[in-house]
């Protein structure tokens, strides 16, 4: 079997981030996507490892954010790289609240999404969340940067807690 032809989905980048009580969680994702249009829901899938997976089941809610082609490198391990649990992803950039009070940067960003969570489903290693639009924001015109732009330019790696890591 040739696991690379899953290589061959498209999808983006995205920050997915929730604040419960105070808690913050933030993580990089590549499975971000609109599930219906009315209601307006999306759907993200977050390893159950990560800290950001327990504190949007705690909150009920979350923000996603698309992410420009303008990210570079350390933007990404910042946000992809690195646990929430021991690190301040938000620390030192501009940090707004979505109308759920959920965290994001507008900082490389072509939208940001407010959404309550409505349904989860446990698939195993990953939670799949389905969230209920609040709130959605354009905040640049800049190029949504695509799974296979962070491979091919950015040369990016795909993490063992990512949905669509292949061993």
């Amino acid at each position: 079997m040739d696991t690379t032809a899953l290589f061959r989905f498209t999808s983006g980048l995205y920050v997915v981030s929730s604040d419960a009580d105070g808690e913050v969680g933030a993580c990089i994702i590549n499975t971000g996507l609109q599930l219906t249009s009315n209601p307006l829901q999306v759907e993200v899938v977050i390893n159950k490892q990560n800290h950001t997976e327990r504190v949007i089941e705690r909150a009920g809610h979350f923000a996603l954010t698309v992410i420009t082609e303008k990210a570079d490198m350390p933007y990404i391990g910042r946000f992809g790289f690195r646990s929430s649990a021991t690190f301040d992803k938000f620390e030192g950039m501009e940090t707004m609240r979505t109308v759920l009070g959920d965290p994001y940067t507008p900082e490389c960003a072509a939208a940001v999404i407010a959404c309550d969570v409505v349904k989860s489903l446990d698939v195993g290693t990953h939670v799949i969340f389905v969230g209920e639009l609040k709130d959605a924001e354009v905040l640049s015109s800049d190029e949504p940067m695509t799974y296979a732009y962070y491979h091919s330019v950015l040369k990016g790696k795909t993490p063992p807690k990512a949905s669509s890591y292949v061993g």
